[in-house]
């Protein structure tokens, strides 16, 4: 797919925007969604983007009754509110922390809190077969310790079956 605003490189870059329930996607090479997020910060920072939207949500009031009132996490000890002026979070317990205001936030931003990633249609069957590589390793595994040879070099054999059938799928991508 070429890029939307150029028409002359390929797309990487993604966009997706939704406004009360209206979807409107712009697909950019890397270059022009530089200068696309170039210009949107000289509008606004992401911070401030990030804080307005924040603002909806859950925490509304003064800056001492949020301080006072909203939890810390246990790892970093940064409150919803720390997030809410810095835009980061301060480590991975956050998320847990947090999950339910980050989770509201991403449903403002990008109208859903799951992501999907940029897996091909066909990657779908590749987690599939990976799961499947996976525990075939780990009953081949369990087959030598048990000494069951035989069974071991039938499950040897689907196992290289399978990963040539996953190296064909990666390099037609």
């Amino acid at each position: 797919m070429k890029c939307e605003v150029c028409k002359e490189r390929e797309a990487t870059v993604h966009l997706t925007e939704v406004i009360n329930d209206k979807i409107t996607k712009l697909h950019l090479c890397e270059t022009c969604a530089k200068e696309k997020s170039d210009e949107m910060q000289s509008h606004f920072g992401v911070t401030d983007l990030l804080s307005s939207l924040m603002e909806m949500g859950p925490g509304i009031g003064d800056e001492p009754f949020k301080v006072k009132t909203m939890p810390k996490c246990s790892g970093c000890g940064m409150t919803y509110y720390d997030f809410q002026k810095k835009g980061k979070l301060g480590c991975g317990k956050c998320y847990e922390k947090f999950g339910k205001n980050l989770s509201d936030l991403l449903r403002k931003i990008h109208g859903s809190d799951r992501h999907v990633g940029k897996m091909p249609f066909k990657g779908e069957k590749t987690v599939e077969d990976q799961e499947v590589l996976k525990s075939l390793k780990n009953e081949l595994n369990q087959m030598v310790l048990l000494e069951e040879f035989e069974k071991a070099a039938v499950l040897r054999d689907r196992i290289k079956a399978l990963e040539e059938k996953m190296d064909g799928m990666t390099n037609e991508n």
